[in-house]
């Protein structure tokens, strides 16, 4: 169950005296489970009708207890779930009317058949082509296109990694701004090269004969590809002078 805060930050987005949370810190309270989430997100969402904060008189959004607990169910069900939005409303619409709702869980796959897993277990190793088309709520040419542009790249057998998902849906996301996927390649250009660094330092550790040596250099990889992660995100908002709440 997401928590929210009963009083604000102390970044001057507080929450007011009637309860009413102000975007920043919906964002706040949101960031232990979903450090990735952000304020576009959030207005995303809104615009998909997912969500509807109330207005005050000079425009701004204030969120509910509610309108949080809302929103945290629509995340986890594209985290956990793949779900198209489409979808999640429906659940959501659903679950208002107090009806038992099931949620599909895209399992590991073996064989190029998907194989449910039980919900204590949402993660995913791999996703279809069919799925990732539904999950994202594209169609065949937009998937087409993302490819040629590298950003993504389907398995051997046709699949792709679950990660395929979240950049899908980011792509979905930037695309809402006018941001096309051929503008992107200069982003997967750096990632690569990001990539090709980490892969320079861990892969001494990977040769190696010791199987304990070989297990740190997964987990090196992970911390390796953290930080510059964070790295990257905060040298873009610097070159824009941006700072998030």
């Amino acid at each position: 169950m997401l928590q929210t805060p009963s009083g604000g930050a102390g970044n001057g987005t507080a929450a007011t005296d009637n309860g009413l949370m102000s975007i920043g810190s919906v964002l706040n309270a949101l960031r232990d489970e979903f450090p990735e989430v952000t304020i576009s997100k959030i207005r995303f969402l809104e615009s998909e009708g997912l969500i509807e904060p109330q207005r005050t008189p000079s425009g701004y959004r204030k969120f509910s207890a509610h309108d949080v607990e809302r929103l945290g169910h629509v995340l986890r069900m594209q985290r956990d779930h793949y779900l198209p939005l489409k979808v999640i409303r429906e659940h959501l619409e659903a679950m208002e009317r107090g009806e038992a709702v099931q949620l599909p869980v895209v399992g590991r796959q073996r064989d190029g058949a998907s194989v449910s897993e039980p919900p204590e277990e949402p993660t995913a190793a791999r996703i279809g082509r069919q799925e990732l088309l539904t999950a994202v709520g594209v169609g065949e040419q937009e998937l087409e296109e993302w490819e040629s542009y590298g950003l993504l790249t389907p398995l051997e057998d046709g699949a792709y990694d679950a990660g395929a998902v979240t950049v899908a849906l980011l792509v979905v996301e930037l695309g809402q701004f006018g941001i096309e996927p051929r503008h992107l390649r200069v982003m997967k250009a750096a990632a690569d090269r990001e990539a090709g660094l980490v892969d320079q330092v861990v892969a001494p550790l990977r040769r190696h004969r010791n199987p304990q040596t070989r297990a740190h250099a997964e987990a090196r990889t992970k911390e390796l590809a953290g930080l510059t992660v964070k790295l990257h995100a905060a040298l873009v908002r610097t070159a824009l002078g941006v700072r998030l709440p």
